[in-house]
């Protein structure tokens, strides 16, 4: 992706007529197949001064795409009058350099931390060696499994990069799925099995944590699946994934 930043000084007078400018020609930008995704900042200390952000799948698909797509005439003609208040118009392209800040806890903190993920995958492989359906998956798992299976989750949600520096990352779990064949079936049964084991040992039931905690086991499960399969041909180059929530916790308000 690249970012577009817009920069521009807006008259005091002007600037609620520039803002409802915006709110019209942000309806093209959602349509548009080339935006990512966009907003629209203003300054606490320089209330003239505004930034648009507006995330591309690529420059030339902004330049071209865009620019010769049906969207651009209706969101040049909502916004043509501001143009020539533009300070600054460029692409950026990221460094890499990025991460979350300490303001709202991790996937990892909230679940209790490794001492939780623990007691979860405890539990759930005491139920996965007698269930019909798994057990075969498993069979033959060394007694360390379930604390691996920990380890792997608590880096997933942010927490110590213990499963990268003792068990190979990414590449290494993809190498235990290699050839296992994984069925829909098999993979719908594990998921319910671990949402029921987080009942049990009392894993976070709020509804951001569990909707955080479920869209990962989903996503996981159907790799799980796909890199499992015999004709399955993985990057073992790709990064372990990192998961976090699909809403910000709530917090009570004091």
């Amino acid at each position: 992706m690249i970012t577009e930043y817009i920069r521009y000084r807006i008259p005091a007078e002007r600037a609620d007529a520039f803002e409802d400018a915006y709110r019209r020609a942000a309806e093209q930008l959602a349509a548009a197949p080339q935006c990512v995704d966009y907003d629209l900042a203003r300054c606490e200390e320089e209330p003239e001064s505004y930034i648009l952000r507006i995330g591309w799948t690529s420059t030339d698909d902004h330049l071209r795409g865009f620019r010769g797509g049906e969207q651009f005439g209706p969101f040049l003609a909502a916004i043509r009058e501001y143009v020539p208040l533009i300070e600054e118009m460029r692409h950026y392209r990221a460094t890499g350099i990025a991460g979350a800040g300490g303001s709202v806890p991790s996937l990892y903190a909230w679940a209790g931390g490794l001492e939780a993920l623990e007691r979860l995958t405890e539990e759930f492989y005491r139920e996965v060696i007698k269930d019909e359906l798994l057990a075969p998956v498993f069979a033959g798992m060394s007694a360390d499994h379930p604390k691996h299976v920990a380890a792997w989750l608590a880096e997933v949600f942010g927490g110590p990069t213990a499963y990268t520096r003792d068990h190979g990352g990414h590449a290494g779990m993809v190498r235990h799925h290699l050839g296992r064949a994984i069925t829909e079936q098999q993979r719908r049964r594990w998921v319910t099995l671990l949402l029921e084991a987080a009942d049990r040992v009392g894993l976070p039931d709020d509804p951001e944590f569990r909707a955080s905690f479920v869209g990962y086991l989903e996503w996981g499960s159907r790799m799980a699946v796909v890199l499992s399969a015999p004709d399955a041909r993985p990057d073992f180059k790709e990064p372990m994934p990192t998961w976090t929530w699909a809403r910000p916790p709530w917090v009570p308000k004091p």
